[in-house]
């Protein structure tokens, strides 16, 4: 499996602001595939940057960045519940919360 590239808070930041301004500008079928090569970003990472914008914005349906990590926080403290709640000798933690 490849590694995850990471990019810096301010190239995400800076390609973001510039597809939502090309496409207040009429210029939306192709701002993220040209702003990307400019930038030497993969489309489909900016693209998913500029939907979780638009998600957070309520522009878009779908689970905000706050929401999510609010999630995380709550499996990891059902798994810590069900861990120290239960006997050592029962049955493990159900696939979808390990």
């Amino acid at each position: 499996m490849a590694a995850v590239k990471r990019y810096p808070p301010e190239i995400e930041e800076r390609a973001v602001r510039l597809v939502l301004d090309a496409r207040k500008q009429g210029n939306a079928r192709s701002a993220c595939a040209r702003i990307a090569q400019q930038l030497g970003v993969k489309e489909d990472t900016l693209r998913g940057w500029v939907y979780q914008v638009e998600v957070d914005g309520g522009r878009k349906p779908g689970v905000t960045t706050d929401d999510l990590a609010r999630l995380v926080e709550l499996e990891k403290e059902v798994r810590e519940l069900l861990i120290s709640s239960s006997p050592a000798e029962t049955k493990p933690l159900p696939l979808s919360l390990q």
